[in-house]
This record gives C-alpha cells, sequence and structure tokens, in this order.
C-alpha cells in the first residue's frame, strides 16, 4: 500500500518577525490582565466582609456573588478576630477622593450607557471596568474630559441630574478633602461602592 503523502505542513515563519516592541507590549497586556484578576478576587474578598459586616446574611451574599455559601463563609470568618470596624457610610456626600473618583466612574458610566457610541468617555470605562485604567490623578482628569465633553455635546440627551452630579463632583475634587476619619475600606471599595450608589441614584432621579 502506498505511503499517503503527509499534508501537513511545517507554519512558515512570519516574513517580518515581532519587534521588541511589540514582544513588551504583548506582555504587558497579559500582566495587566493578570493583576486585574488578583485585584478584582482581593476586591470582592473586602466586599464579601463589607456586606456581612452591614448584617447581610452569608446565604444573601453567596447568592448575589455567585458563590458557595461555604466559600463565603470562609471569607467572613477569616477576619472575624480583626478589629471590628464600623459599618461604611452610604451616603454620597463624602470627600474622601477614592469615594469621588467612584462617583465619577459611576457618573461615566450611565453617560456611556445612554448615549451608547456617542459617548467620548467609554472607551475609559470599559478599560477602567477590565483593569485596563487605574485612577491615578492623570487617569481621572481625562475621565472628567472626557465626561464634561460628553456633558456639553449632549446636553438635551442626558438627564440634568448627570450635570448637577458631574459639578459636585468636580468642585469636591477640586477642593482640599475637609479633616474627618480616614474610611476603613480599601480605595478599591469605597470606589465600588461609591459607583454603584452614584449610578442608583441617578436612575432613581430619571
Amino acid at each position: 500500500m502506498a505511503v499517503e503523502e503527509d499534508t501537513r505542513r511545517t507554519p512558515e515563519p512570519p516574513t517580518e518577525p515581532l519587534t521588541e516592541a511589540q514582544a513588551e507590549r504583548m506582555f504587558a497586556d497579559m500582566n495587566d490582565v493578570i493583576r486585574a484578576g488578583e485585584e478584582t478576587r482581593r476586591l470582592r474578598a473586602e466586599m464579601i466582609r463589607l456586606f456581612a459586616d452591614l448584617g447581610w446574611t452569608q446565604d444573601r451574599i453567596a447568592r448575589l456573588s455567585g458563590m458557595s455559601q461555604p466559600a463565603v463563609s470562609k471569607q467572613v470568618t477569616k477576619h472575624k478576630g480583626d478589629d471590628p470596624s464600623p459599618p461604611p457610610r452610604l451616603s454620597l456626600d463624602q470627600h474622601d477622593t477614592p469615594w469621588l473618583e467612584g462617583r465619577l466612574w459611576g457618573l461615566a458610566e450611565e453617560i456611556s450607557e445612554t448615549l451608547h457610541d456617542a459617548a467620548h468617555c467609554t472607551r475609559y470605562v470599559d478599560a477602567a471596568a477590565r483593569g485596563r485604567k487605574h485612577f491615578t490623578p492623570q487617569n481621572v482628569d481625562e475621565l472628567r474630559r472626557l465626561v464634561e465633553e460628553d456633558l456639553r455635546l449632549h446636553r438635551t440627551a442626558l438627564p440634568d441630574g448627570h450635570r448637577h452630579a458631574y459639578d459636585e463632583i468636580s468642585r469636591a475634587l477640586d477642593t482640599p478633602a475637609p479633616s474627618t476619619a480616614t474610611p476603613t475600606e480599601s480605595p478599591s471599595a469605597r470606589r465600588t461602592l461609591a459607583r454603584q450608589i452614584q449610578r442608583a441614584n441617578l436612575r432613581e432621579e430619571a
């Protein structure tokens, strides 16, 4: 019997090999994803403890987080012996920087969803949600410019509450925060809380 010809071909090398800059960018993107995953796991653990401090049952937290009840219980009991901290304030009227950044993030997400592809801030909020954008002063300034541009160009399409929220957030970011007790939650948790509370507030006002 004739031996069948092996039709598989050895892949040819690319005609133009990757440059060091391209390879560096690829590894940087992968590292961003890994770092975002680790940060998200830490944030989720902190949020579980936070909701437990607010009096939510472990079954309720497990259902909402998509985790098993034993996994939630493990996170809660791991820190049961820690010094008890007061539950977080959930009012919008707070002036620490992470809280204000979270409010700005939530406002930008509401604008993005309302305007769809027309929003200048859409790419930024997508990157922030994936952990690709960090809340450095430069990035926050960029997001403020994008939000302000959307509010200016789409004044009739956006509720008045969006402009009011932006003016309030912007003034607070430009003013030194009053001397108050330092929140016990991490900056990431503060941003996450403020982000969701700001979005809920805007939807109630709409």
